[in-house]
């Protein structure tokens, strides 16, 4: 098996683009010269191209190295964004903001959001909790923390809420399967009558597929049922049945061709809005009231 870059040598490469220099990107990242050579050498050796074309005048980028550049960056973000999501899920005693948040948005939007965060408040430190949307409403009522996502049709009346986005639910199969074929789009009693790939009761995915499917008595006893998106993605994956997720979570396997998304009639309501909420009658704190700008794109 093809041994991994590390993300020093992205690093490396990203700051040779940059710079245009070995040299330079060597200061940049802290280490000799030799030492960046060598971490750029390991890194064309693991992954069996030439990255740099070295003259007296500099390094430059082969049209490979380019490419590879490029996806770099994308990898060093998302490290990033994994360093700053851990840090939030760590709980101290000297967190300044609590938050509860749902599934889909805590995998899929809260790292970017805790990255501006912390570029626009770097003393401000939020401690997350994950859970359903039902959990996160709970998590609230109890006191446990200050503020929560959720995603969903409904905001109970005891809650004050904000929209911070749109999310829209899909129908995905794996290409096998006889609907990854189909060209009519299914309607609400086909759907309802399908065993499916679903999150539990309480989450916001099941409540707005119970809502959209709920004139048809949907849906139907599901072909599995858990608690998280991951598991029920690699089983849609696998072929095991068609699956019913946030956009959010399968929008790359749907680019790559490993799902494929099902039609779905007009009338089968499956988007949703995504909100911050908290207690009604009780005022956003400063870090609170940070955290919700920066969600809805307003920092």
């Amino acid at each position: 098996m093809t041994r991994l870059p590390d993300l020093d040598a992205l690093q490396l490469l990203v700051a040779v683009a940059d710079t245009g220099s070995l040299g330079k990107a060597a200061a940049r990242t802290g280490i000799s010269q030799p030492s960046a050579s060598a971490r750029m050498a390991t890194l064309e050796r693991r992954l069996g191209l030439k990255l740099l074309v070295r003259t007296t005048s500099g390094s430059r980028l082969t049209s490979d190295g380019a490419v590879i550049t490029d996806w770099a960056r994308r990898v060093l973000e998302q490290a990033e964004a994994l360093v700053e999501g851990a840090a939030a899920l760590r709980t101290h005693a000297d967190e300044r903001l609590p938050v509860a948040a749902s599934l889909t948005i805590a995998e899929h939007l809260m790292p970017k959001w805790l990255i501006e965060l912390r570029q626009l408040r770097p003393a401000m430190r939020v401690g997350l909790i994950v859970e359903n949307s039902h959990q996160v409403v709970a998590a609230l009522r109890a006191g446990q923390v200050d503020l929560g996502f959720v995603e969903g049709p409904w905001v109970p009346r005891d809650l004050h809420s904000a929209v911070v986005g749109r999310d829209r639910l899909a129908v995905v199969v794996a290409p096998g399967h006889p609907w990854a074929r189909r060209r009519e789009p299914l309607t609400a009693a086909e759907l309802a009558a399908e065993p499916l790939l679903l999150r539990e009761p309480g989450s916001g995915t099941r409540e707005v597929l119970e809502a959209a499917l709920a004139a048809h008595d949907g849906p139907a006893v599901p072909l599995i049922e858990l608690g998280a998106t991951a598991p029920l993605r690699s089983a849609a994956l696998s072929g095991s049945g068609p699956a019913v997720l946030s956009v959010l979570a399968v929008a790359e396997d749907i680019a790559a061709g490993r799902l494929v998304e099902v039609p779905v009639a007009e009338d089968v309501a499956l988007r949703r809005t995504l909100r911050a909420v908290w207690p009604r009658g009780r005022e956003l704190s400063d870090a609170a009231g940070w955290m919700v700008q920066v969600a809805r794109g307003r920092a």
